[in-house]
């Protein structure tokens, strides 16, 4: 991902979580604000206006009015500390008190909030919606018929048609889309959440990937650079002792040679790892150029050995310095084979060095061990085997199959 794109992602990223907390904001106001402020200004009104109102039926609208605030401190606050049970049961209670009190409170004009708030506070609070609905349409009656009843009992200009009074329950849908709208409203946000943890998961293993593959990468170029250069090095020194000078100064111009070219395998090291991979028999017939090392390519009619893909070339191209690295090291002066065969199913890499010719420096012939492993993970990444062993001669084999 470029700069920009990084850039675009993150203000995205930040505008949707502007947005999520605006929405988050608005349902926390919605829950601990409106319903309180409605139920407050239903209680308190009722009880202000009370006194100079034509209460129908006092000895008994009083009662209720009691009865219906208690409830109200119970369910008008957005946070209580009961039980789910206990809070449905005083839910439901404040819905029918307040519905019972609307054909006798009219008057007071701000009584008949009290059923809506229950009504919308049921649909929100109850987990079944058919229970909800059910409990709100028998509300809806009770306010109709007490309305009725009431009307025919004592008859009176400030009460409402029976008809009116029915709207009592149509609240509970209002509570029920609040409560799938904050249901819906947590679950995006803990899927918002998995969401980030995975893509940090994500980030975190591709950067582990990533730095396993500059690992090996500096490992297989400049292990292979080093090597050979302190081998020539070695060599150069050996000769200088014997009083070999011209033999020496070739030895130390090779090693010269090899640290200028490695050099250039770093450049194209990075550059591969920005970009992309060099052509593998470009690459392998550059590598037997600077080692002296014998190279043979077969490949099967109409099958391009430059068209393995970045992965696989890496994982040839490191396999072979890594093999004659070793070779260089432990059997100096051996003879160093490189054969590389293509077929439609797979590629086999095999580099083969005869026995030592002379004695190993003991500075060089001391390695950390991460040489095959590294090129054993590169081969099982692709799916591909990698063996090393003696070889009949007393030599020794490295060999590296891939499928295509």
């Amino acid at each position: 991902m470029s700069g920009l794109d990084a850039g675009d992602a993150e203000i995205d990223e930040a505008r949707a979580a502007q947005a999520e907390q605006r929405i988050l904001r608005g349902e926390r106001r919605r829950r601990t604000v409106v319903r309180p402020v409605l139920g407050t200004i239903g209680v308190v009104g009722t009880a202000v206006m009370w006194p100079g109102s034509r209460i129908l039926y006092p000895s008994v609208a009083l009662p209720l009015f009691v009865l219906t605030a208690l409830a109200a401190v119970v369910v008008v606050p957005p946070r209580v500390p009961l039980a789910r049970r206990q809070l449905l049961v005083a839910t439901t209670a404040f819905l029918y008190l307040g519905a019972l009190l609307l054909p006798l409170a009219h008057a007071t004009a701000v009584a008949p909030v009290l059923p809506y708030v229950g009504a919308a506070a049921v649909g929100e609070r109850y987990a079944s919606r058919r229970a909800a609905l059910g409990v709100g349409a028998s509300a809806a009656v009770v306010a109709a018929l007490g309305t009725l009843l009431v009307e025919h009992l004592q008859p009176s200009d400030l009460q409402w048609p029976w008809w009116v009074a029915l709207t009592v329950g149509l609240p509970v849908n209002i509570g029920m889309a609040a409560r799938d709208r904050h249901d819906a409203l947590t679950s995006a946000r803990r899927a918002a959440e998995e969401a980030r943890r995975a893509t940090d998961s994500e980030a975190r293993e591709a950067a582990l990937l990533e730095r396993g593959r500059i690992a090996r990468e500096i490992h297989d170029v400049l292990g292979h650079s080093l090597s050979g250069i302190a081998v020539q090095l070695d060599l150069a020194a050996a000769l200088h002792v014997r009083g070999r000078d011209e033999e020496a100064a070739a030895a130390a111009g090779r090693a010269r040679a090899l640290a200028v070219d490695s050099i250039g395998e770093t450049r194209r090291a990075v550059h591969a790892l920005r970009e992309g991979t060099p052509p593998l028999s470009e690459a392998l017939r550059r590598l037997a150029e600077h080692g002296t090392v014998r190279l043979s390519v077969e490949v099967a009619d109409g099958e391009d050995v430059d068209d393995l893909g970045a992965d696989a070339t890496h994982a040839v191209l490191r396999a072979a310095q890594e093999g004659l690295t070793n070779a260089a090291k432990y059997a100096p002066g051996a003879e160093r084979r490189v054969r590389l065969e293509a077929t439609a199913a797979r590629v086999v890499l095999a580099v083969e060095n005869g026995p030592a010719t002379r004695e190993a420096s003991p500075e060089l012939a001391v390695g950390g061990g991460t040489g095959l492993a590294s090129m054993r993970e590169r081969a099982e990444l692709l799916g591909g085997t990698l063996a090393a062993g003696p070889a009949p001669d007393g030599g020794w084999t490295v060999r590296l199959e891939l499928p295509r």
